[in-house]
């Protein structure tokens, strides 16, 4: 069972009742981080990649995965980092069927490199992490042996975004995946089926929809 942390706002000094978010592991069990009741919750100042990150073991099946920090927005406008405890491991859960994706909300730029990120997580692969190379548009994200890029803005992926992603994958023996926000121009779906490259449109809801075959095979097969 998820467990809840009374959560006090340095700022304010208002008291919130928090629950802790579940996600999926790639076995199918429910992952949680576990929360450390004894430390105080901070403001959120600034932002980075290992910050909003936290590395949590499934003691189902021992995988290490990495997931979204636990958080929290005060009515006063700050945001809480939640504590997690160091080296603590979820509760053993039964092994079960690979569950369904679990999306989380897109209203931000960050909001649709989360969702893709958890995703990929969803599909198996491990170690994400924000990519070395920053692409021309967007935002690239990285996992064992795969890059992905986010595009949030507003105009459909164009043939040269889909081209730069093949071409820096390949440089690095990599795969790659597309997630946009807007869609696709047709050159960059026919393009990107004859390079090979997954392409997944972000709904609002967080979910990817894939938009050629070789996505469709991605999400149903996983990695």
């Amino acid at each position: 069972m998820p467990e809840s942390v009374v959560v006090r706002c340095p700022v304010c000094r208002r008291e919130h009742l928090f629950t802790a978010p579940e996600y999926p592991c790639v076995c199918g069990a429910p992952v949680v981080p576990p929360l450390d009741p004894r430390a105080r919750a901070t403001a959120v100042s600034h932002r980075s990649w290992e910050d909003d990150w936290v590395t949590v073991l499934c003691a189902s099946c021992g995988r290490r995965g990495e997931w979204p920090h636990p958080e929290l927005g005060c009515p006063c406008g700050t945001v809480l980092r939640i504590p997690v405890a160091a080296g603590a491991a979820v509760e053993r859960a039964e092994p079960a069927p690979r569950r369904a994706f679990q999306p989380v909300t897109i209203r931000t730029a960050r909001d649709a490199v989360t969702a893709a990120a958890l995703y990929l997580r969803w599909l198996g692969y491990r170690d994400i992490r924000r990519a070395y190379q920053r692409p021309p548009n967007g935002i690239g994200i990285a996992a064992r042996g795969l890059l992905a890029q986010v595009d949030p803005t507003v105009r459909p992926a164009s043939l040269r975004d889909v081209e730069c992603l093949w071409l820096t994958a390949m440089t690095e023996s990599a795969t790659c995946v597309y997630f946009s926000l807007s869609g696709y121009a047709t050159e960059a779906r026919a393009v990107a089926d004859t390079l090979g490259v997954p392409l997944f449109v972000l709904d609002l809801t967080g979910t990817p929809q894939p938009v050629n075959t070789l996505a469709d095979d991605l999400d149903s097969t996983g990695a």
